[in-house]
């Protein structure tokens, strides 16, 4: 017999070579059907895979990442089988779940598959579910594997054996397809329902420009027709809220290849986004107690040295310029600028905390095939500060960080989101992470207890911490559910001792003090990005670039339209006139794709009674006022931010 341990801790006993599968039916056959793989001492495996020893166990569904991971590495093997029945002698190379769906990358030798051939495959795909075919896997030895796909003439497969080591090579078969995978996949090919094949793209072989391109197929599935109904729904209205096309369509922001590419050129509309989003930090972090400062745009190499980015970071920055015999970096990072500021004041414990604010400029060398519109550009404005504060203070300053969290996601109206505790792995220390285990433990430990005492929902992630310490990365849902990754809040318990800091506790002793990291609205780039898909480019009053738009029912009364203008710019009220001799009705459906706001309808009615018609952006006529009231009205809303589109 063997020992199996649950999720909630209890321990029970099954035979011995018993598999997920015949546990989860012991429980309840539902839980069986539900079931699509399992977690079995931290790995995920297949249900039908012997367990021989003592074990835990987690049973994955598809209401779990790993369970939808598994879900859909499994629907990338069914389109494979799809398309060798479709196209003959195709050769494959890998085919990985995504966020979203899988893809599978393939050599089609002479053929061009077409977007008409995705139904094809797709209606290939549906036929191959319903066989209900079992995934079986097969452990082979690297020589008959070797064999296998020579006989194919596979030599991307074989590209793939050749840093395999012998034993822990695998094959996975369901009906008439075998492929070269560690696994683990779902039982069989009938729970597999929804099928869509999304796109197709070129993607070099190995990522490398200089190998052949491949033909990269997109799909994705869903346990049952409803489900992916639904998902197609949500991406036809993701399409509408696409960033790219908003910005563009309302002048928000561009792009130029004699600029460079990841370099965004801002657009007056947008510059005014810009300003509205930095009015807003400065006037919270002034309230905070925050001191604003300003860095330089590059900095001699023994700088980033000294952080000790160049080390871990140097793949993500611009290559240096040398000038005089010293070489400067693009600054990629403010904190090691701001460290300096602290460095150059003495400072003892009535000092701390202190807390240094910029909306700093940082150029990223981010790859090119990783550049997507405002989500990953190479320049950014980061809503950057660093807090200097003492052991004793730490709790309090990380928990005010995350207080200014919820204040913003209340603002623009973010109801979903997740804080992600991010961890080392202790195996990579003095490789990705600096080489301070102790630390590591004690300030892991910190954040943590932060978390819990203030009652905030969290989940722990390992790996993902940043060089010098654990941090909270905030992930956000805009209005639809689409997942943003928005912001981070960090501890950094190296960077003090590497650059001397220090200031003088209540004993008199020189003490290095605790610095945290933090970016509440992370950078103008991908946070106006987000802005622009959650509010399908309809932003709220005190956001938008255009507030108010005038339109007079024709020309004789542009003189009293532009009186009201005067009156609105006066109150720093942003507004314009509609000039033009067209219709009234083609005016305001103008103004509506434009996403202005609030209109105001001016003809002879309103100019003899001194008023103005008042219409709202997706909610029609609210009546007349005057220009008095209607001016309160809006300075009201725009001061309590209040979101009405």
């Amino acid at each position: 017999m063997i020992n199996i341990t649950f999720p909630d801790g209890a321990v029970r006993q099954y035979e011995q070579g018993s598999t997920a599968m015949d546990i989860a039916k012991k429980i309840s056959e539902g839980l069986a059907r539900k079931t699509l793989a399992a977690q079995v001492n931290g790995e995920v495996w297949d249900l039908s895979r012997p367990i021989k020893n003592d074990a835990t166990i987690q049973f994955l569904t598809w209401d779990d990442e790993k369970g939808k991971s598994t879900f859909w590495h499994s629907s990338a093997h069914l389109m494979a089988e799809a398309v060798e029945d479709v196209f003959p002698g195709v050769k494959f190379w890998v085919g990985p779940p995504v966020e979203k769906g899988f893809y599978y990358d393939m050599d089609l030798g002479e053929n061009i598959i077409t977007e008409s051939d995705l139904e094809k495959l797709e209606k290939k795909m549906n036929e191959l579910s319903k066989q209900n075919n079992s995934f079986t896997r097969k452990e082979i030895s690297k020589a008959d594997a070797i064999k296998y796909f020579t006989e194919k003439g596979d030599e991307y497969k074989l590209d793939l054996l050749s840093n395999l080591e012998d034993g822990n090579i695998t094959f996975y078969t369901q009906g008439n397809f075998t492929d070269l995978c560690r696994g683990p996949h779902i039982p069989s090919t009938g729970l597999i329902k929804g099928i869509k094949l999304t796109g197709i793209s070129g993607a070099y072989w190995k990522g490398d420009e200089k190998n052949k391109m491949l033909t990269r197929i997109y799909g994705v599935t869903f346990p049952n027709q409803k489900e992916l109904d639904e998902y197609l729904i949500f991406l036809e209205e993701a399409k509408k809220r696409d960033h790219r096309k908003l910005g563009k369509e309302l002048g928000i922001y561009t792009m130029d290849d004699d600029v460079g590419p990841g370099l965004v050129l801002w657009m007056p509309n947008g510059t005014i986004i810009i300003e509205e989003l930095e009015k807003l930090a400065k006037e919270t972090e002034l309230e905070a107690g925050y001191k604003r400062v300003v860095t330089p745009h590059i900095a001699k190499e023994n700088l980033y040295l000294t952080s000790g980015h160049l080390p871990y970071y140097q793949e993500s920055m611009y290559p240096p310029m040398e000038l005089e015999g010293v070489k400067y970096y693009l600054k990629a990072m403010n904190c090691p600028h701001h460290h300096k500021i602290f460095a150059a004041q003495q400072h003892s414990y009535k000092d701390l905390p202190l807390r240094l604010a910029e909306y700093g400029t940082c150029y990223r060398y981010e790859q090119s095939g990783e550049l997507f519109g405002l989500m990953r550009v190479r320049c950014l404005h980061m809503n950057d500060a660093h807090i200097y504060c003492t052991k004793e203070q730490f709790a309090s300053e990380f928990r005010a960080v995350n207080d200014m969290y919820i204040k913003y996601f209340k603002i623009f109206g973010i109801e979903k989101y997740v804080m992600r505790l991010s961890l080392h792995d202790p195996k990579k220390l003095g490789q990705k992470y600096v080489n301070e285990p102790e630390l590591w433990i004690e300030t892991e430990a910190m954040v943590r207890q932060v978390m819990k005492d203030a009652n905030i929902p969290f989940v722990e992630v390992p790996d993902e911490a940043a060089f010098y310490g654990p941090k909270i990365d905030v992930q956000i849902w805009s209005a639809i559910g689409k997942e943003f990754t928005l912001a981070t809040n960090q501890v950094d318990f190296a960077q003090g001792r590497r650059f001397g800091l220090e200031f003088k506790n209540q004993n008199n002793e020189m003490e290095t003090p605790l610095i945290i990291h933090r970016a509440p609205l992370g950078t103008h780039e991908r946070f106006i990005g987000f802005l622009l898909e959650h509010y399908a480019g309809k932003f709220p009053l005190w956001l938008s670039p255009v507030q108010v738009k005038i339109l007079p029912i024709s020309d004789k009364f542009l003189s009293y339209a532009e009186n009201i203008l005067s009156q609105l710019k006066n109150n720093d009220i942003r507004a314009e006139i509609d000039e033009r001799s067209e219709k009234i009705g083609k005016k305001i459906r103008e103004t509506e794709l434009a996403k202005v706001p609030l209109m105001l309808i001016i003809g002879e009615k309103e100019m003899n009674e001194s008023k103005v018609s008042v219409r709202r952006q997706g909610k029609g006529d609210e009546g007349t006022k005057t220009a008095e009231e209607f001016i309160e009205m809006v300075k009201e809303e725009v001061k309590n931010k209040t979101q009405i589109n």
